[in-house]
């Protein structure tokens, strides 16, 4: 008996030791199967990022290429001409000069507030109560009346006038300093926030940092709101100034649009008072002398004493290069060379990620590719303008030296004035703060991605800090996916506000508390319930989905391009090229710098032997357009491909915002969007467009119902 029971527990052992090899091993299995499987999720995430990242930034640089050719018309055309005369008016910074003119010009008195009005009624000065009250309203989707956003809007100015260019907050035991980066008219977020943190007050003071406006639905709604708790608490709330703080930047991401639809009788007059508020919005906020808060960023050459004297007001619009007048005073000789119809498509660099590492002898290339300010390269410097224009004809995209420029007052026409190398090093201060960019490597390069501003690198970051004595630099400007992150050693940190900014799921928005030891603490959230319900592979997925949508926009109107380039690999017209190939001629036409061959099984449905049946695969994206009956079928592709720059332009034109364009005028737009591409559209063809567009047969355009009827449609997404 005894031996039968040692024999038994040693069978007991076996049988034990048996399963738990087993369970081990299926464990692993399980544990490699999910790690595979979260790095998929991961990798598919980060595509779906560079996508949407691509795209946006290269609308960045083509808002700005338009807006350099119309100050290189501005430059080189005769004062006469038709082309010049469109669109002079958006170089005029302000109509009205004298503060007094203002004053009569923005008075909100003759405006009744009728007894039917429900919105909420404000009393100045504006109280806590008051902006709870205003908070609550826009809360429940009403609307202020134009009296009092009027009101509202000129006590801010009055207020902002006297403020510096940089604020100086102190941080204490008793209470945390709350930073926000960008909302872009995202008021959930906002909302969101002050359920989380608290309102602004003299204990919960806040900085927000810029870009407050476009691509949202509410950017109105925000700047009310903060500029109310401004008027409340301007000792604790302070508001930095963005890039998207400007009103031609404005005519393209929807903030204008947006204040037109909401006021019709007196958006006029409330987007001119806006631009002169942005003009006088502080540049940068520093804490304890020890952490900068800025926009965009910094460059080689940033210095906070000359930021600190700059007249702010005079620079309404960052994108306005300042002209440089010639030394002997005699005439005014244009030395900006980059009012250019196009920046040369190889000229934007790749995105993989902002921290992408790239060959030193790339960023050579970029340094002779530089977008908004240049520096002077001698052997133009004796290019006559005659000259000048016949060598940027020749060209497929106009000369890309960086030049050095300087800027006329912003309140006196732009032809008129004498600038000096201070106006020139004040604008190149502003541009980079605003516009700039981190990179992992050392120096400080032109930022070829946004057309604007700079990338620098963690040497710039250590220089610029270590002559101000100062530890941390916070900005914000690029939406990130966790909504804040380190780099250049965590002495720079960017915080982003706006959750779900490209897509629902495709970013957490964040914030940071800072007390007196200035160590940054983060909150993260996302404002849309709709997110917070889908597991990681439901909101990858749906991010994914959106983003390819997008991405086969792009394809589709690029189509003929993509053909002429697919026909240069196939020169026995086989209608099949390699992937390989294929990857290559997609790159080369959109420029986008995605990784194609990973995506080509979400793009392309079929593959024989790795060849891409090319022609098939454009007929099969799943996109439609409205079918017109007009002569010339390649209007409709331009219409396609130039639908944000186009739309800008209409809007331009529309001086009296309207809304309407004359057939006329909608001819004069096209001519100038066909002198920006460097190609022909005849007159009869812009004839037929407009007539068969004309619905009601009244010799008008409506602008919005006109870009409506024209935006593209994905079926894919309706099946």
């Amino acid at each position: 008996m005894g031996k039968s029971k040692v024999q038994l527990k040693k069978c007991d052992r076996v049988c034990i030791s048996v399963p738990a090899a087993t369970a081990i091993r299926a464990a692993l299995l399980i544990q490699r199967w999910y790690r595979q499987y979260v790095a998929r999720l991961e990798m598919r995430r980060r595509c779906t990022w560079n996508i949407f990242q691509s795209i946006e930034y290269a609308g960045e640089q083509d808002q700005i290429k338009l807006y350099n050719f119309f100050g290189f018309l501005m430059d080189h055309f005769t004062p006469a001409s038709s082309e010049r005369n469109l669109i002079c008016h958006i170089f005029r910074k302000n109509e009205i000069c004298r503060d007094i003119d203002w004053e009569r010009y923005f008075c909100y008195r003759s405006i009744e507030v009728p007894d039917s009005y429900t919105g909420p009624h404000l009393t100045f000065p504006m109280t806590f109560c008051g902006v709870s009250k205003l908070v609550e309203a826009f809360k429940h989707k009403q609307q202020l009346h134009a009296r009092y956003v009027l009101q509202l809007l000129g006590e801010t100015w009055r207020l902002l006038r006297i403020l510096p260019n940089i604020n100086q907050v102190s941080a204490c035991h008793t209470k945390e300093i709350t930073i926000c980066g960008d909302l872009h008219g995202h008021l959930e977020d906002l909302l969101l926030i002050f359920y989380k943190n608290g309102l602004p007050s003299s204990d919960k003071p806040y900085v927000f940092n810029g870009d407050y406006v476009d691509r949202g639905k509410n950017s109105l709604e925000i700047l009310l709101i903060l500029f109310g708790f401004l008027l409340v608490y301007p000792n604790d709330v302070h508001l930095n100034r963005g890039n998207h703080e400007d009103h031609i930047v404005n005519l393209r991401y929807g903030f204008t649009k947006e204040v037109l639809g909401k006021y019709r009788v007196h958006g006029k007059k409330i987007l001119k008072l806006l631009q002169k508020i942005f003009s006088w919005l502080p540049l940068a906020t520093v804490i304890d002398q020890k952490v900068l808060i800025v926009h965009g960023g910094i460059s080689d050459t940033t210095d906070l004493d000359t930021i600190g004297r700059v007249d702010r007001h005079k620079y309404v619009s960052a994108l306005k290069a300042p002209k440089h007048h010639a030394v002997n005073g005699s005439t005014t000789q244009t030395m900006n060379r980059n009012r250019e119809a196009n920046l040369p498509e190889e000229g934007r660099r790749r995105v993989y990620s902002m921290n992408h590492c790239s060959s030193a002898s790339a960023y050579r290339y970029n340094l002779q590719h530089r977008s908004l300010h240049s520096q002077s390269i001698s052997s133009h410097l004796n290019c006559s303008v005659e000259e000048e224009l016949k060598m940027r004809r020749r060209m497929a995209g106009f000369d890309q030296s960086y030049r050095k420029l300087s800027q006329s007052d912003s309140d006196s026409d732009p032809e008129s004035g004498e600038t000096t190398e201070t106006d020139e090093h004040q604008w190149k201060q502003i541009v980079d703060m605003l516009w700039s960019d981190p990179m992992a490597q050392n120096g400080c390069v032109p930022n070829e991605v946004r057309g604007g501003g700079c990338y620098w690198g963690p040497d710039v970051t250590e220089e610029v800090l270590g002559r101000h004595n100062l530890q941390l630099l916070i900005r914000s400007h690029e939406c990130k996916q966790e909504g804040y992150e380190f780099c250049h050693n965590r002495r720079v940190l960017t915080i982003f506000s706006a959750s779900n900014y490209y897509e629902v799921g495709s970013n957490r928005g964040a914030y940071i508390r800072m007390g007196s030891d200035l160590v940054p603490h983060f909150i993260q959230y996302q404002a849309s319930r709709t997110c917070m319900e889908l597991t990681l592979r439901q909101s990858v997925g749906w991010t994914e989905r959106s983003a390819l949508r997008a991405l086969r926009e792009q394809l589709f109107v690029h189509k003929s391009d993509l053909i002429s380039a697919f026909q240069e690999f196939d020169p026995h017209n086989t209608g099949k090229i390699s992937l390989r190939n294929w990857a290559s001629a997609t790159e080369k036409v959109l420029n986008l710098g995605l990784p194609w061959r990973v995506l080509r099984p979400q793009l392309v449905n079929r593959t024989q032997y790795g060849m891409v049946d090319y022609q098939q695969w454009i007929r099969e994206l799943s996109i439609t357009e409205p079918k017109l009956e007009v002569s010339d079928n390649s209007i409709l592709e331009t219409m396609y491909k130039n639908h944000s720059n186009l739309e800008t332009i209409f809007r331009i034109i529309d001086t009296d915002h309207s809304g309407l364009i004359s057939f006329e005028e909608f001819h004069q737009t096209w001519k100038l969007l066909s002198t920006h591409l460097k190609m022909e559209i005849s007159d009869k063809a812009i004839a037929d467009l407009a007539q068969s567009i004309d619905f009601n047969k009244d010799g008008s355009i409506d602008i919005n119902e006109f870009m409506e009827a024209f935006r593209l449609v994905d079926l894919s997404a309706h099946s």
